[in-house]
């Protein structure tokens, strides 16, 4: 027997075991993996013939097509080469690196960029789940969900055809307009529908804000401590950024380190700074927008939840204070809500919004059309703001809750912050090692405990915790309140 006849009876062999241990998979899919494994690992040699297709139907008792099928695929890829009158024949393929063929990936070789390992930093602080005392999640067990699907299914079922062709509106209009004036009535903001654009979530906004109105190198001021989102965002840009110190009153514009350069963006949380809680009043607003106009920088107001005031009214917008102002108004459902719903929007002037929509048709698509409609009803029907008071009472509840827990270390002086509004309180800590110990035992008891001291760019920032109510329910809070409290006055 010749050697070429022997290889082809080995192939048609090795075929048959390959088919009878793989019962469940196609065969023309298990016949072209079982072919190119061994073309890709050097069993089968390059210029070796293979049998032909009827052959190999016969012996495997397949149908040709089937056969053919897994053929065409591999001379479609290269890796099998047609020869006009002589058959099928592996092509020659170039040998893999030995060093990619025999070992896993170097370090060297999955090296993150300075840009990428520098988001990363900020990943720590991101909020992990529904449970004490994640910042940042809502009260996602007093969503009204069915009210909710039974809309999402109405406007599923009526959906505009042009819904699910590519757009670039800037979102559905009912939606704008409904937020036009929820805005205009609750924060004080001065727009038109045509004014907003849609975007899936905050951090989409100030990813198109940073790259349409900033370059790599320019500078951008950001409160300290801040908001790791809107940090990650700037720095992944390749911005500048110049970390601001805030006081009782919120960015301190007379504190930016002497010699910066003159910014380009200014982000602020001015109704309810995050993570400290304070909140700008009227002078140091006036004063920041003072010197946004002396430096030619926009202001990017972050009103991430200002809807949950417990103690003092609505504070309003900045974006309202005067006509002209050079302010991006940023907002998100994501807190009102709930997080997955994907979709904030940004309030921007008239000179901005041609641009803004086509950079964001271009690098994000729109799109979620029927959840922007069923929202838009949502609002329209008042359901938006029965949750909101709704929610407002819960978390006021839930705040009274914690500090019910937290009763016996604020007795021997445990100091937290006032909590006049938001979803989260700071307890402030005497060090970065009482800090660090309460986060590590906390991770033990299923306890997420933020340190205080992360939200600062430049180290070592104050110690502390900043502990999110919003998503736990009362029972909770107070075996996590309870246990925070003894290991506290334990001094771990």
């Amino acid at each position: 027997m010749s050697a070429t006849r022997a290889r082809s009876e080995w192939i048609v062999e090795a075929l048959a075991m390959r088919l009878e241990a793989s019962e469940t998979q196609p065969r023309a899919q298990c016949l072209y993996e079982a072919l190119r494994g061994w073309i890709q690992h050097g069993e089968l040699a390059s210029g070796s013939a293979l049998p032909s297709s009827r052959r190999l139907a016969q012996s495997l008792a397949l149908g040709r097509n089937t056969v053919l099928a897994a053929m065409d695929r591999l001379v479609a890829e290269g890796f099998v080469v047609a020869r006009q009158g002589a058959g099928l024949f592996v092509a020659a393929l170039p040998s893999p690196p030995q060093t990619l063929s025999d070992t896993p990936l170097s370090p060297a070789a999955v090296r993150l960029s300075r840009r990428g390992q520098r988001l990363l930093d900020f990943c720590a602080t991101l909020s992990t789940g529904h449970r004490a005392f994640a910042p940042g999640v809502p009260a996602l067990d007093r969503f009204p969900r069915e009210r909710w699907q039974r809309l999402l299914r109405r406007h599923q079922h009526r959906a505009d055809t042009r819904w699910f062709d590519y757009s670039s509106l800037g979102g559905v209009p009912a939606l704008r307009e409904a937020l036009c004036d929820y805005l205009r009535l609750s924060r004080s903001v001065n727009c038109r529908p045509e004014q907003i654009l849609i975007t899936q979530g905050a951090q989409q906004g100030f990813e198109l804000i940073a790259r349409l109105l900033a370059d790599p190198g320019e500078s951008a001021w950001i409160e300290e401590p801040g908001y790791g989102g809107a940090q990650a965002c700037f720095i992944a840009a390749g911005l500048n950024v110049v970390p601001v110190a805030v006081d009782d009153d919120g960015l301190q514009p007379e504190a930016v380190p002497p010699g910066s350069p003159s910014p380009r963006l200014i982000y602020v949380t001015p109704s309810h700074q995050y993570p400290s809680g304070v909140t700008m009043p009227q002078a140091r607003r006036l004063a920041l927008l003072a010197a946004a106009e002396r430096h030619g920088a926009w202001v990017v107001e972050d009103d991430y939840d200002s809807e949950f005031r417990y103690t003092t009214a609505p504070v309003a917008s900045l974006q309202g204070l005067a006509p002209h102002t050079p302010v991006i108004y940023v907002g998100t459902f994501s807190k009102v809500l709930y997080p997955g719903l994907r979709l904030g929007y940004l309030v921007l002037p008239e000179a901005l919004i041609d641009d803004f929509r086509r950079a964001n048709a271009r690098l994000h698509r729109e799109g979620q059309y029927v959840v922007q409609s069923a929202l838009a009803e949502f609002i329209t029907e008042g359901h938006f703001a029965r949750h909101v008071a709704r929610m407002r009472t819960c978390y006021r509840q839930r705040q009274a809750a914690l500090r019910e827990a937290l009763a016996s270390a604020l007795a021997q002086g445990l100091e937290l912050s006032r909590g006049q509004a938001g979803m989260h309180l700071v307890a402030r800590l005497d060090s970065h090692d009482e800090e660090r110990r309460l986060v590590e035992a906390a991770r033990t008891q299923g306890i997420t405990l933020s340190p205080l001291s992360r939200y600062y760019l430049q180290g070592p920032g104050e110690p502390g915790l900043v502990l999110g109510y919003a998503g736990a329910d009362e029972a909770e809070i107070a075996r996590a309140g309870g246990w925070l409290s003894r290991a506290w006055l334990e001094k771990i």
